[in-house]
């Protein structure tokens, strides 16, 4: 699989018995410098693969595009002082209706990933910024169908497989239950920005209709990368935090949690979830 995973010596050690020296497939865990129009804009630890959807998503989490025709191009480049091209840096095209970048966007990016807002000025923010409405999206999807979701995304996870070191996220259909994407990463929020990401590239955006399923935990990030891509359900086989359930309730999206065999909790929107 390439730079997606990288074979590794290591010692088994069972208590009682000898140790044995084996090879072990690790996931891939790298850099990606994203640029816009050649300066810096933010630097995130990814899986390599599917990097300008990674980059696509990222700047629709942001509120820089919206659509496809905000995102012009993108193509990797050499790195500082004219290292050799690692594919470790992306400098995207924006498109003239994207949103100017606001002065010092670089540090205000690597702040918010790094450190994290809180609370309801977070909440009020992600309300100010999103381009798409989730609140009034009529969709309605099947709990049976819901309990599904999980299973038929780890059946897709390839690399995790052989690493079991991944995080996955999957776009579902709600109407029909086709699944539309499925992007496996070390970090979940860069697993659902591939998948926004796919979609803009796609021109599928707002993503009315859809189901984010998710292979862990339900963070604020998390909903809030939904919320701005207009996915209105969102389902995880884990917990949602406290402040991911604000932001759900404050911007009407469903948040599931603890999706697993029959059942699964329902936080906010219930009405959406078909009994």
């Amino acid at each position: 699989m390439g730079r997606i995973t990288v074979r590794r010596a290591m010692q088994r050690v069972t208590v009682g018995q000898p140790t044995q020296r084996r090879i072990d497939t690790l996931a891939a865990e790298e850099p990606l410098e994203i640029r816009i129009a050649g300066a810096p804009l933010a630097i995130t630890m990814r899986t390599p693969g599917h990097d300008v959807e990674l980059a696509a998503g990222f700047l629709v989490s942001e509120g820089v595009v919206g659509g496809a025709e905000d995102f012009r191009s993108a193509i990797h480049c050499g790195g500082p002082d004219g290292q050799v091209n690692e594919y470790n840096v992306l400098d995207v095209t924006l498109g003239p209706a994207a949103a100017p970048l606001p002065p010092g966007a670089a540090r205000t990016f690597y702040t918010t990933s790094s450190c994290g807002m809180c609370g309801k000025t977070s909440i009020d923010a992600v309300r100010t910024v999103a381009r798409h409405e989730v609140r009034e999206d009529p969709v309605t999807v099947g709990a049976q169908q819901i309990s599904e979701f999980p299973g038929r995304l780890r059946a897709q996870q390839r690399v995790f497989d052989k690493t079991g070191g991944l995080h996955a996220a999957a776009l579902f259909d709600a109407a029909t239950g086709e699944l539309l994407v499925l992007r496996e990463d070390v970090g979940r929020h860069n697993a659902v920005d591939k998948v926004i990401g796919w979609a803009l590239l796609a021109d599928r955006l707002p993503l009315r209709g859809t189901v984010l399923q998710v292979s862990g935990r339900a963070s604020f990030e998390l909903v809030q990368k939904a919320v701005m891509a207009a996915i209105p359900v969102l389902s995880a086989v884990s917990a949602p935090s406290s402040l991911a359930a604000d932001l759900a309730e404050e911007t009407g999206l469903t948040l599931i949690g603890f999706v697993r065999d029959d059942h699964m909790n329902v936080y906010t929107r219930a009405d959406r979830v078909r009994d």
